[in-house]
């Protein structure tokens, strides 16, 4: 499985409308897009939740590397993006863990989303990674088992050797008072809104770590 993302950040003065007409209108050919797990919409709005920027930044979680592929370079729907947005950088990561949460079975479409990028620790020992991951790993299983988390995942960029913590959440209320919620001022972590997820194989998706 691989997790991919791109942000697209627009002027301050841009009537982000037009981005949520884009969604409802692209929205149905990924509705049932064969080979992805999910593609959550997302925006950030410029003085919302701390966003210093309007920004669209949907991000994709796909169980086909032959899909993804497609959708990037084989005419499967990406250059769109770049006629009308030029060609930003996608970023990939390989999907470690995925976890169905409680808000899942009751609110197909979730409020919100929280993202969470941190540096993997260099150790000498190369059993520390390992032990790292399983740590995480456990993180998220516990942090999926709270009411308001919908999906939860942890994906690794080892270009960078950085950690990727996904989680989508019932709504923006109940992402900020969740216990197991990261912390609001935390800057590792940045908050969207979520106005669509088409999840045509999200519960396709293996549950619990991907080995």
């Amino acid at each position: 499985m691989l997790a991919k993302q791109y942000e697209i950040t627009l002027p301050a003065d841009y009537d982000l409308d037009v981005i949520r007409l884009r969604i409802k209108a692209g929205a149905p050919l990924l509705d049932d897009r064969p080979g992805l797990g999910f593609k959550a919409w997302l925006l950030r709005e410029r003085g919302v939740d701390g966003s210093p920027v309007h920004q669209y930044a949907p991000l994709y979680v796909w169980r086909s590397d032959g899909e993804a592929a497609r959708f990037l370079v084989g005419g499967g729907g990406f250059e769109n993006i770049v006629r009308d947005f030029g060609r930003p950088t996608v970023q990939h990561w390989t999907v470690l863990a995925h976890f169905s949460g409680p808000a899942r079975a009751r609110l197909p479409v979730p409020g919100a989303a929280t993202r969470r990028l941190t540096a993997v620790p260099v150790a000498q020992d190369p059993r520390a990674l390992a032990a790292h991951v399983d740590g995480e790993v456990e993180q998220l299983r516990e942090l999926a088992r709270d009411p308001a988390v919908h999906t939860a995942v942890l994906a690794l960029d080892p270009g960078r050797w950085e950690l990727l913590r996904f989680v989508l959440h019932a709504d923006h209320a109940a992402d900020a008072d969740a216990a197991t919620s990261t912390l609001r001022d935390d800057p590792a972590t940045v908050r969207f809104a979520v106005p669509h997820l088409s999840a045509p194989e999200l519960s396709a998706l293996p549950e619990g770590r991907a080995w």
